[in-house]
């Protein structure tokens, strides 16, 4: 009994985000393969939208001779639009039943890492990985490619004949196929000339411009034809090299950073042979015996997103000013939408510094109201996001995170239970006697204490 609980905590943590209140109750008894089918579970897709109307401009607010208070408008405009998307894909982390889904559009967000201002464009890639997130590996890298967000994040509107850009051509090989020592720069270079003219128009709908393709014969990871960009991608895909580099880092992301090689070699072959399909290959980890072995289990660091979500799926909590999670992500360094750059966010030791870990570990008390905060974000102009200064950041509404938290409903669910089964993936390695030391005795306390513990941070 003991082993299916530790494995499906396991299991919802790494599948999804963590376990769900409504979970805790057959958690001990549930079947391995019931929580797979479970988690892989499909609803009817829902995209994900913000309501902030927008402003048809007239003209090009963001141009230099547009007066000040126009472009202050706009800006203002693209925050809240952005910030609500933000809300609403973490409200999907916490609540979607299609946890999976979830769990991994948030692995293909970090991997397809793009930052640009326009919500509209943010909008429409966020839910195309979404909707591709369990689907065909070459139909996400095809939409993502095309997709406006992408385009422009990485200069391909400059990417014209005669001049090419190569920035597009040579981040799809590196990050996002096949990675570095399996191409050349003589690719790269090539590989541009292919991607000339893939451009958007307005609306953010994908353009091929004919006029600014580059015609001309070119040869490519050993291929020599009038190629144009979708050629690049399916020459890519061909390429046993990609399956192998996606198979490694998802399942560095999913099962562990040190890798075992005959495993990645087995699931890649397998994910090449089936056309890349992304459900195949997540399935196939998941029930994998090798999967649930004790050296997999526990051993990574959440990031602050994973750790916040946590959170507010096993406590039902009603949240007065969501605005302020926003800040909570910039405090630890993981603002959805949000990216440090076109590489992702590094995970694991990376999310560790003596300032976050201070957070991450007062959150629980900050959250139930036993404590203020008392932390300024990092000076970082980049990341402020137009956030004045740090007082603006931080003013009172901020101190006080108005988040009221259903305690009957959690002592209903836990009694009789032992709290640290549900709440920590490797419970044998807590010392129960020290949280039992600063507790009250109480269970709303012995969770609080449970949460602020560095084995809590772990997953």
């Amino acid at each position: 009994m003991a082993d299916s609980l530790l494995n499906n905590k396991h299991l919802l943590w790494r599948a999804g985000f963590g376990v769900g209140i409504n979970q805790i109750d057959d958690l001990k008894n549930k079947n391995n393969k019931t929580l797979i089918n479970e988690l892989f579970r499909a609803d009817n897709f829902s995209e994900i939208t913000y309501d902030t109307p927008d402003i048809i401009p007239t003209e090009d607010y963001m141009n230099s001779t547009a007066p000040a208070e126009k472009k202050k408008e706009m800006q203002r405009l693209n925050r809240e639009q952005n910030n609500e998307l933000n809300l609403n894909f973490l409200d999907k982390i916490v609540n979607s039943k299609e946890q999976m889904r979830e769990k991994m559009a948030f692995f293909w967000h970090g991997h397809f890492a793009s930052r640009v201002i326009n919500p509209k464009f943010n909008q429409q890639l966020l839910n195309t990985i979404r909707k591709n997130a369990l689907g065909n590996f070459k139909e996400l890298l095809f939409e993502v490619s095309q997709s406006p967000a992408m385009l422009n994040f990485l200069n391909n509107q400059q990417n014209k004949k005669d001049h090419p850009n190569e920035n597009f051509a040579r981040e799809v090989m590196e990050l996002f196929t096949m990675g570095r020592g399996n191409y050349t720069e003589k690719d790269v270079r090539e590989g541009a000339r292919a991607f000339t003219g893939w451009s958007y128009d307005k609306e953010g709908n994908f353009k091929e411009r004919k006029n600014q393709h580059d015609e001309g014969s070119k040869t490519f990871l050993g291929k020599t034809g009038n190629f144009n960009g979708s050629d690049v991608l399916n020459i890519i895909l061909e390429q046993k090299s990609t399956a192998k580099f996606i198979t490694t880092k998802i399942y560095k992301f999913f099962v562990n950073e040190n890798i075992d090689q005959n495993i990645i070699d087995t699931l890649s072959a397998n994910f090449y042979n089936s056309g890349y399909d992304i459900k195949k290959l997540m399935t196939e980890i998941f029930s994998s015996t090798w999967f649930y072995n004790q050296k997999n289990i526990g051993n990574r660091i959440k990031s602050p997103v994973e750790l916040m979500a946590g959170i507010m799926r096993i406590l039902p909590m009603q949240i007065q000013n969501p605005e302020n999670l926003i800040v909570y992500q910039k405090l630890l360094g993981q603002m959805l939408l949000y990216p440090p750059n076109v590489s992702g966010w590094v995970n694991g030791k990376a999310w560790i510094d003596s300032s976050t870990l201070m957070l991450r570990l007062q959150i629980p008390q900050i959250w139930s109201g036993l404590r203020p905060l008392e932390y300024s974000p990092r000076q970082d102009d980049d990341i402020d996001m137009g956030m004045k200064s740090k007082e603006s950041a931080l003013n009172k509404t901020f101190k006080n995170p108005n988040i009221i938290i259903d305690w009957n409903r959690v002592d209903t669910i836990f009694d009789s239970k032992n709290c640290e089964d549900y709440l920590i993936v490797n419970a044998k390695s807590l010392d129960m006697n020290t949280v039992n030391n600063f507790s009250d005795k109480s269970l709303k306390m012995n969770i609080i204490n449970l949460m602020s513990t560095p084995e809590y941070q772990l997953m």
